[in-house]
């Protein structure tokens, strides 16, 4: 990796602050490591922002991502900020930062790790193997519709549109694609094309868009049969590719076959240069200032940011072995523990993972 990089940092709410101070530790030791160079800001980002300058996505924390070469966000949300108009939600900033940023590909791994296998719920045997991308559309579909409310006379209407442009659907299709030919040739494209017309025009988009990639063999499969598939025969899914709230809920659901969802990392990409990476976990504000986050998903959006942003392969290898290897010498935090197992706290785990790292 060459020259200095910029970061905007969104440590966001919750638990965010927490575990971003961990991955900061483990970028600071790769630092040392590699002699390359990250420089960092932060901003303020999500409900933290709200109150403090009275809305999620401030212009000044916009600009700072902007100029930087890739964002590390926390988590944003909490039940504070619930009851707010949407305008003020702390969601709402990180909807628009994305399309600000125009960050419409979602790429989130999810790795069952040997020595986690019986951390999930499900078998052991059902769940071996299993090593699967959900590409995930994040600037379209119904978030990003026409929504509202009217009076009718059976009392109060709400309505929210999903809305997909050829275009939208051609070019999450095409990066999954591209995905999918690097890693084992396999993508599953998840719609409801028996009941919904943006689904009808997905598939019809995928089918034409297969033709540029007759080394991958496709498959397509309604959302509803895919969610009872991820949990009935995992390993079988390479990359998966599907419409915003789809990907929404089938990532949420894959994120649990690793043990827990404090395991995923994740990475929102675009036509440009930036990414924005994040775990998959929300604020945790149950346990937020506790000490009892599990950082390691944040640490492994860092090696997702090295590899797909930086192009610093070395670095992401490096963080991935040290977290395998931490987690192969039984450190566990709270959420991956065993009833009465002891387990380690948030700044102890990054510690251990900073402690394993090498070239």
């Amino acid at each position: 990796m060459s020259g200095t990089k910029k970061l905007a940092v969104l440590p966001g709410d919750g638990i965010g602050p927490e575990v971003v101070a961990e991955a900061l530790k483990v970028i600071r030791r790769t630092e040392q490591l590699f002699g390359f160079r990250i420089e960092t800001e932060q901003a303020l980002f999500g409900g933290i922002a709200i109150d403090e300058k009275g809305t999620p996505l401030p212009q000044e924390t916009l600009g700072l991502c902007r100029s930087a070469d890739a964002v590390l966000l926390g988590a944003v949300g909490g039940p504070k900020w619930d009851s707010n108009p949407a305008e003020l939600r702390p969601e709402t900033g990180l909807l628009g930062l994305r399309k600000a940023l125009g960050l419409y590909a979602n790429i989130r791994p999810a790795n069952v790790f040997d020595c986690l296998i019986d951390a999930s719920t499900i078998k052991r045997e059902v769940l071996e193997g299993t090593d699967l991308i959900v590409v995930r559309e994040l600037t379209g579909g119904i978030y990003f519709g026409e929504k509202g409310r009217r009076d009718s006379e059976d009392g109060q209407v709400a309505y929210d549109t999903c809305v997909y442009s050829v275009k939208e659907i051609e070019r999450i299709v095409r990066t999954a694609f591209e995905v999918a030919r690097k890693r084992r040739k396999k993508l599953a494209s998840v719609d409801k094309a028996n009941v919904l017309e943006t689904s009808r025009l997905w598939r019809e988009t995928v089918i034409r868009v297969a033709k540029d990639y007759p080394d991958v063999e496709l498959e397509h499969v309604l959302v509803d049969n895919c969610a009872m598939q991820l949990l009935r025969r995992p390993a079988s899914f390479d990359v998966i590719v599907t419409e915003n709230m789809f990907g929404d809920i089938l990532s949420d659901e894959a994120a649990m076959l690793t043990g827990s969802i404090g395991m995923l990392a994740s990475a929102s990409l675009g036509e440009g240069s930036i990414g924005l990476y994040e775990p998959v976990h929300g604020s945790a504000p149950d346990i937020a200032g506790q000490g009892l986050a599990n950082p390691l998903a944040t640490i492994m959006s860092v090696a997702l940011m090295y590899r797909l942003t930086f192009g610093f392969a070395e670095g992401a290898d490096a963080i991935e072995r040290a977290v395998k290897e931490v987690l192969d010498a039984g450190h566990r935090t709270r959420d991956i523990a065993r009833a009465g197992e002891r387990y380690v706290g948030t700044s102890e785990m990054g510690d251990l993972v900073v402690a394993a790292l090498r070239k």
